[in-house]
């Protein structure tokens, strides 16, 4: 199924308050399939407020809509989530197997292997050229592996959404490259749109397909060089 550019998630006045304090304010914008969004600011813009917000994880005002214009409705929404970093313990028995399991399937992860669950768990791990660390340990995997890993996890079953934070902090840039191949696969073969939080800017201006620049409100979004070449831009970042 390829993206067919008829699917639409709207953010609506996005709103955060903690005690009396604003966090966010007003956050519109829209997502259509097949497009990589990515949000860039300065630290304390409110980003990763943002993607709890969307993930409904803090208390907030404003409103997804996931827009299906084939239909001309509304459908329920599904978000798919990949998070900056996990804590891990390197001694951590936990296979990848083990892991993935536990996420898609009831089923106590300390019994006997499930043969089906083993075989959809290995063709999941396959898109994202994982499929041979299924009986790694987790805590052994390199940073790259297992971001592949929370990719294949965040996209079982295929979401409308799917929402990245920081995801090749601390990824060599061979793994940051090979993630981002994964990610443009992704969104052309699927009919998916991706919210990507990144501080790398360089990163940016190489791989969206629009960018939105928040300062507890959406200060510009549009193109990369609609963006980056705006006075927004150069309040936030300077000339650089």
């Amino acid at each position: 199924m390829e993206a067919c550019g008829l699917h639409c998630t709207k953010i609506e006045n996005i709103s955060v308050k903690i005690e009396n304090q604003t966090i966010l304010k007003d956050v519109t914008f829209d997502v259509h399939c097949g497009e990589l969004t990515m949000i860039i600011g300065k630290n304390g813009a409110g980003k990763s407020t943002l993607l709890k917000a969307l993930l409904n994880e803090i208390e907030h005002t404003g409103k997804v809509e996931f827009i299906d214009m084939k239909e001309n409705k509304n459908k329920k929404i599904k978000i798919g989530y990949v998070p900056q970093s996990l804590n891990i313990e390197r001694n951590m028995p936990t296979s990848v197997y083990d892991m993935f399991a536990s996420y898609i399937s009831d089923k106590p992860v300390f019994f006997k292997k499930d043969a089906e669950l083993y075989k959809t768990i290995k063709e999941c791990l396959k898109t994202f050229g994982a499929d041979k660390l299924i009986d790694n340990r987790v805590g052994n995997l390199s940073g790259g592996e297992l971001q592949r890993i929370l990719l294949s996890i965040a996209t079982y079953p295929i979401p409308n959404l799917l929402i990245l934070d920081e995801p090749v902090s601390g990824v060599d840039r061979n793994g940051t490259r090979d993630f981002y191949e994964i990610l443009y696969k992704l969104k052309d073969k699927y009919d998916m749109s991706i919210i990507l939080v990144s501080h790398d800017l360089e990163l940016v201006k190489k791989f969206a397909d629009k960018v939105i620049l928040l300062d507890k409100e959406v200060k510009k979004q549009g193109t990369v060089n609609e963006v980056f070449e705006s006075n927004e831009f150069k309040d936030c970042f300077g000339n650089i």
